[in-house]
């Protein structure tokens, strides 16, 4: 119980964590998307708000104070630059030489940067990046200074970006909170989600543990109806069929038993009364004859026990050639006619002309045929009729076997193929003869079909290619 329980949590474990890794992948991207969309708004705003103020100082230069030079209006009208904002004002002229600053004095400075070459180029240009007098990142935005549509200047408006990195980082804080938040109640929701995944799979595992220890009543409990609970009814199944198999093996055991004690007990019985009566000739004749058909009846039985070992075993390998049907139905005939005349049984063979040739094992096929024939004849009473057709239809060749008899009933007749049932009828033996008919004619690719009504008769069907159907695959 206690490695189930290990095994139960290392899958919970990897379930959870394979879960989480997913959230916390889909969540990182959602935040990482929702911030830098933030930060892009929030510095798109500010963008904005430099650029109107800074085009407002430029329009006031390029309406009122154009028909002076660029020098003579900072000296006249300096504080008209920066009356319009907060920010720091710098006016430079078209080769980029600091004209005026409104932190200080003029300087002799040269701006080179990306936004004062689009101003001097008569167009709008930004910047952001760091200065040595903040300790916070700037936005420059820059715009021509224009008289009669020249560039005589530029004007640049400074702004500290101080409250806007102030305003994404809490705004980004607030986003991670949230999402360690959902992560760890998912975490919680999963933790719980898969413990009720995993309690059917555990209690599944116990079950198989016990059956696996030999105990095939056990069932387990089918919680839903969805992949574990087909797996828990393919696991009932299984055990019932285990059972079923079990108890037709322990028959089959008991009814082998049974048929290999009488012949036994029969040699032995005629050897102990050959052994005391040495005289009589007629006595020793019957009992040797009869020693010999229970040997012969022995060997028979331990053939049958080793072909059906070697079906099983897949150790059976065809040995094909080409046939013409009615060699091997005429085989059958001369053998099983004699049997049928001493049993007052009338066997008719019916074939049909022209029948194409087949490919197959002759030996193997005539065991099948020798023992439907043998079954037939064993339920048909005296005076009845055993009926041997063959005929070809649509590319196969069919052998019938319609027989008198007692026919089977309703309750075996789905499980008469099956290894190791026997029939409820006292004639019937130890249940392999069928099944082993029925591996090798799904050994040759045909079908083996049995129909039957109790106190009608029976009517068995051997349906094989024909040899120019299968010889592509030879």
């Amino acid at each position: 119980m206690k490695r189930i329980f290990k095994g139960d949590q290392s899958i919970r474990v990897r379930l959870i964590l394979k879960l989480l890794i997913i959230i916390l992948f889909t969540i990182s991207i959602l935040e990482v998307s929702l911030i830098t969309f933030v930060g892009q708004y929030f510095y798109k705003n500010t963008e904005d708000i430099i650029t109107n103020q800074v085009m407002v100082s430029a329009d006031l230069y390029n309406s009122y104070f154009s028909n002076s030079t660029l020098e003579d209006n900072i000296l006249d009208n300096v504080d008209v630059f920066w009356k319009q904002t907060n920010a720091q004002v710098q006016i430079l002229n078209t080769d980029g030489k600091l004209i005026m600053d409104s932190l200080g004095a003029t300087s002799e400075e040269y701006i080179k940067s990306v936004d004062v070459k689009k101003a001097i180029g008569g167009e709008k240009g930004k910047w952001v990046g760091n200065v040595n007098y903040y300790d916070h990142k700037v936005m420059a935005v820059s715009y021509p200074l224009k008289s009669y549509d020249e560039t005589v200047g530029v004007i640049r408006f400074i702004s500290s970006m101080e409250d806007v990195e102030s305003s994404i980082y809490s705004i980004s804080l607030v986003f991670i909170v949230i999402g360690s938040a959902v992560l760890i109640i998912s975490g919680i929701v999963t933790w719980f989600a898969a413990k009720n995944i995993i309690y059917p799979v555990r209690a599944l595992t116990i079950t198989a543990e016990k059956m696996a220890e030999g105990n095939y009543y056990i069932r387990n409990t089918k919680v839903k109806d969805d992949e574990i609970g087909k797996l828990s009814d393919t696991l009932n199944y299984m055990a019932e069929e285990i059972l079923k198999k079990d108890k037709l093996k322990n028959e089959f055991i008991s009814s082998v038993s049974h048929e290999l004690r009488t012949p036994l007990t029969s040699i032995k019985g005629w050897t102990v009364t050959l052994g005391y009566d040495l005289e009589d000739k007629e006595v020793i004749k019957d009992g040797l004859s009869i020693i010999e058909k229970e040997c012969d009846r022995l060997t028979e039985m331990v053939e049958e026990l080793l072909d059906f070992s070697k079906f099983v075993s897949g150790k059976v390998s065809l040995q094909k050639v080409s046939i013409d049907i009615i060699d091997i139905i005429s085989y059958i005939d001369r053998y099983m006619s004699p049997r049928a005349q001493r049993e007052h049984i009338d066997l008719l063979v019916s074939v049909e002309d022209n029948i194409p040739k087949v490919y197959l094992d002759v030996n193997r096929m005539k065991q099948v045929f020798i023992n439907l024939l043998d079954n037939a004849l064993k339920f048909t009473p005296k005076e009845g009729k055993v009926t041997i057709k063959a005929y070809a239809k649509a590319d196969e060749l069919n052998v019938v076997i319609i027989d008198t008899g007692s026919g089977i009933s309703k309750k075996d007749l789905p499980r008469i193929k099956e290894k190791f049932y026997k029939g409820k009828s006292s004639k019937s033996q130890n249940g392999i003869g069928l099944s082993i008919c029925d591996e090798i004619i799904k050994l040759h690719e045909g079908k083996f079909i049995i129909e039957s009504e109790e106190g009608n008769g029976t009517v068995v069907k051997v349906i094989l290619p024909l040899k120019d159907k299968i010889s592509i695959g030879i």
